[in-house]
């Protein structure tokens, strides 16, 4: 064997059992420590949904391509690599014959021509990585940048590696064409053509002769292999984990998106029983060993983009919660926890206790959540500099974890599939039944949903206060000794707690009360029977409460026999629709707004009075992201006759929070500025005189935030906010 192949051999397997043991550590390690979460029931959906999953979001990089210029650079690495990996193989099979090539495949021109050509594309695409991380930079734009908080040093570094695994590959297939030019062996399986870079490449080292670029080949595979094994074990103690983990995480997460259903509690594999909890049952997460192997493996997946953060409602007005950061920081603890957790955690020997780091005993320490006051290094914000935590408070802040409204633009957004809503109402449901600490607002909301059935805190005898406002008649079940729901009635008309006491929400009651009268649509509304869904105690971390309405409702709906449920709140909708199968209701639940549509379209309603206004629309985040519900109230705005429609900069799935989710409707806004306001900012700037909704929470957060820029002076007078169901009246009922 020639000198050069010996040396090609010896040391290529040398460095790759070396490196490869250490991969292999460290993958160990982080399956034991991911693997030690709690149970994650029902995660491995059918093989056609997973597939489904896999083909669109990792193979079609369909989230990532939702931002053009990353994701374009993105797709060219992500493809790049899956097709590099045959030269990988191709570097391996030349350290045991230098005439090496792929079966089948390993000759054809059009593999060569792939081969560099993706090549080509992962240096264009790290190219436009360096430069869009350049320009936002967190030096210059702060917290603005969504790449705040983020460790931007393993990102370069990252980018460092990958540029070294193109040049190497380039120089060792250059190196293999000049020795075949120079009349060597065949090292270089294209001959025949297609790898166009490989030979430029090949033709600028054929003048240095046979015997160095035999060695420069040599040089070039062992630095390839060398460089790929290095790049993995970087990889795995970074955070660009995602690159292996991604795939795993998108398999095993809800589907779609993790958004709309909040999951039930569980105790191991079996849900809580609330009446008769187990002695070991979980209450939420108090600790990060509460959370599940899912939960953890979210934290590992993070890629720090920051593309959850720049969409959140809460951090774009100040607020201290980022959830990049919040699962950042629970990774971090998680990694630092990680030698107690794996020795055994409280059943450990004090022997055992004794012998682990330091580290991870300063970690036994630190609240999961817990007020900014306890740590003397963090800024206003609620982080450090850099936008970390120092790591002498909690590791999550309070007021962040309060802030999140629930709205999912973080999970919509989230490449990874990451289910932060999920983390964070875990974390507050640990808060409000074990800690009991919580806002002093939600006081009043748990008193007034427990005693009175609603938010308000009204009499259930003035549910129907609204019936005596319309000039036709609407049925109220009971009222002739109903059992169950008369076979004519078309839909149960579930009116809510907002349409039943608000006095904006009762205007959109009415208007779609007669609307369906007009359209001849028989419908049946429960009065007194109704009671509040739920929604709000539950995204407040109050299950209990919840559980309470909850199988209050479906015990009635079942028994009235139920069917077809029209509501006009987008949480009535998600609640009853999508929460309450998980306690045995099933119903076909729609939205006003979709109901609507359908008559208008079928011409059972008939727009005929023109009304000369522009309108915008604005997406409440429970119809739209967590319920996909984006076309049907557009529909209706553009069947108004003389209406002119404008949409606002962000709509449809990148739409923005009214501030009212997540049981925010009930807490004061204290930090930074209010959501509501920036909302009613971006409509009002569209110059629409009408700015439609289609929520009651919506309906209320963004007329007070009008409201307050008319009493300014920076909104016209007749900018107004209502219903879809309000506006299409307008234009149903000629004079």
């Amino acid at each position: 064997m020639e000198p050069y192949l010996m040396v090609r051999l010896v040391l290529g397997l040398l460095i790759t059992i070396v490196c490869l043991a250490l991969a292999a550590r460290r993958a160990l390690w982080l399956k034991k420590i991911i693997g030690s979460g709690q149970p994650a029931v029902g995660r491995i959906e059918s093989p056609t949904v997973v597939a489904e999953a896999e083909a669109v979001e990792v193979l079609g990089q369909k989230k990532l391509l939702q931002w053009v210029v990353p994701g374009t650079a993105h797709v060219f690495a992500f493809w790049g690599f899956l097709v590099l990996g045959l030269t990988i193989l191709e570097a391996y099979g030349a350290l045991f014959n230098n005439e090496f090539a792929i079966p089948i495949i390993g000759q054809w021109p059009i593999v060569g021509f792939l081969e560099d050509l993706f090549g080509v594309l992962v240096l264009v695409g790290i190219i436009m990585f360096a430069i869009i991380r350049l320009r936002t930079n967190p030096s210059n734009q702060g917290r603005e940048s969504r790449f705040f908080g983020s460790h931007l040093g393993a990102a370069w570094l990252v980018l460092f590696m990958i540029f070294n695994v193109v040049w190497t590959l380039f120089l060792y297939r250059g190196a293999q064409y000049a020795v075949w030019k120079n009349g060597g062996p065949e090292e270089f399986p294209f001959v025949n053509g297609g790898a166009f870079v490989s030979e430029w490449v090949g033709n600028l080292l054929v003048p240095l002769g046979l015997v160095t670029d035999q060695w420069l080949a040599t040089i070039g595979i062992l630095l390839q292999i060398g460089v790929v094994l290095v790049f993995l074990i970087i990889v795995l103690h970074s955070k660009h984990l995602h690159i292996g983990l991604a795939p795993i995480n998108v398999a095993t997460s809800r589907r779609p998106n993790a958004l709309g259903p909040l999951l039930p509690m569980y105790s191991g594999t079996e849900k809580i029983d609330f009446e008769d909890p187990a002695d070991d049952a979980i209450f939420g997460r108090g600790r990060i060993e509460d959370f599940t192997w899912k939960g953890n493996l979210d934290f590992a997946s993070c890629t720090e983009c920051g593309r959850c953060q720049s969409q959140c409602p809460a951090w774009n007005t100040g607020k201290p919660l980022s959830p990049k950061l919040m699962i950042m920081n629970m990774r971090d603890h998680l990694w630092a926890k990680a030698p107690y957790i794996l020795a055994g955690g409280d059943e450990m020997s004090d022997e055992t206790r004794a012998a682990l780091p330091a580290t991870a005993l300063a970690e036994l320490d630190r609240p999961l959540v817990g007020s900014r006051e306890d740590d003397p290094h963090r800024d206003t914000d609620g982080y450090t500099a850099d936008g970390h935590r120092s790591h002498e408070g909690a590791v999550i802040d309070e007021e962040a974890l309060w802030s999140c409204t629930t709205c999912g633009a973080c999970v919509q957004q989230c490449p990874v599939d990451i289910e932060h809503i999920d983390h964070f109402i875990d974390m507050r449901r640990n808060q409000v039944m074990i800690e009991t600490n919580f806002p002093s607002e939600l006081n009043g909301l748990f008193k007034n949903i427990e005693n009175k059935g609603n938010p308000w805190g009204m009499n259930a005898s003035n549910r129907n206060s609204w019936i005596e406002e319309v000039d036709f008649d609407v049925r109220v079940f009971g009222m002739n000794d109903e059992d169950v729901i008369p076979d004519d009635v078309d839909y149960l008309f579930w009116v809510g707690c907002a349409g039943a006491f608000e006095d904006r929400a009762k205007r959109t009651t009415k208007a779609v009360a007669e609307l369906l009268n007009v359209a001849g649509v028989e419908f049946m509304v429960l009065g007194e029977g109704e009671t509040c869904t739920g929604d709000s105690a539950r995204r407040a971390g109050n299950e209990f409460l919840f559980q309470m309405q909850a199988m209050q409702n479906v015990e009635m709906l079942n028994e009235i026999k139920a069917k077809k449920i029209v509501v006009t709140c987008p949480h009535c909708l998600n609640t009853i629709g999508r929460e309450y199968p998980q306690l045995g209701g099933n119903y076909e639940v729609v939205h006003h707004s979709q109901l609507l549509a359908t008559l208008v379209k079928d011409g059972r309603l008939k727009p005929v009075k023109p009304i000369d206004e522009t309108v915008t629309y604005h997406d409440p985040c429970y119809l739209g992201r967590h319920n996909k519900v984006y076309v049907p109230p557009r529909e209706i705005v553009k069947a108004l006759p003389g209406m002119k429609y404008v949409e606002m900069e962000r709509s449809g799935t990148t739409s923005f929070c009214c501030g009212a989710g997540g049981a925010r409707m009930w807490m004061e806004e204290k930090l930074g500025t209010r959501v509501n306001v920036n909302r009613s900012d971006e409509a009002i700037a569209t110059g629409a005189t009408k700015v439609a909704v289609a929520c009651p929470f919506c309906n209320v957060m963004l007329n007070d935030g009008v409201t307050s820029r008319k009493q300014e002076g920076a909104a016209r007078e007749e900018v107004e906010v209502l219903d879809l169901a309000a506006l299409l009246l307008e234009t149903v009922k000629s004079e």
